[in-house]
């Protein structure tokens, strides 16, 4: 049995390709015009800075390590779960299952780019209460991938897996 086309890939692409570009003008407008490198913080608000982060590992800065390995490793194994992901919205029939898939494409496309670029990925938002932080410094990508993964298992959880309604004509027979 082969899956037909997402009737919202199209929608789907514009969503990715809109988070893949909110992402990649925030770091332009981080990096070349607030020059947060050089300065490293700077404070918005009491409870929110812009600090400048370099990840060279995964979410949560997991296997850091600024090797060219572990950078080509990374982008590789990120752009295969991106074209996974690609996959699976092309194919999924549910809109808000494409919009959570493409909000997860375009933040992962958003840091593979960084790592070719940069050899890591740039981290900036650091949301603080004092000394507590409930996050790690993350970026436009990272947010898009966890409210796409939050949004799926949302969805799962609340949804549940809907079954087909039954064929008329062959419960008559």
């Amino acid at each position: 049995m082969t899956q037909s086309r997402s009737p919202y890939l199209r929608f789907g692409l514009l969503v990715a390709a809109f988070a893949f570009i909110l992402d990649q003008v925030a770091k332009w407008v981080i990096i070349v015009p607030l020059g947060l490198e050089a300065k490293r913080v700077i404070e918005l608000v009491p409870i929110f800075n812009l600090t400048w982060a370099e990840n060279c590992g995964i979410s949560l800065s997991m296997f850091a390590s600024c090797t060219d390995t572990t950078r080509w490793t990374l982008v590789a194994v990120t752009a295969l779960v991106a074209g996974l992901v690609a996959v699976w919205m092309s194919r999924e029939q549910a809109k808000g299952d494409v919009v959570a898939l493409a909000l997860i494409l375009g933040g992962a496309l958003g840091n593979i780019v960084d790592r070719v670029r940069h050899g890591f990925v740039v981290d900036y938002a650091d949301l603080h209460f004092g000394d507590f932080r409930p996050f790690m410094i993350f970026n436009v990508a990272d947010a898009c991938i966890t409210i796409g993964v939050l949004l799926l298992v949302a969805r799962a959880l609340l949804l549940g897996e809907k079954t087909p309604p039954a064929d008329k004509s062959a419960a008559s027979h």
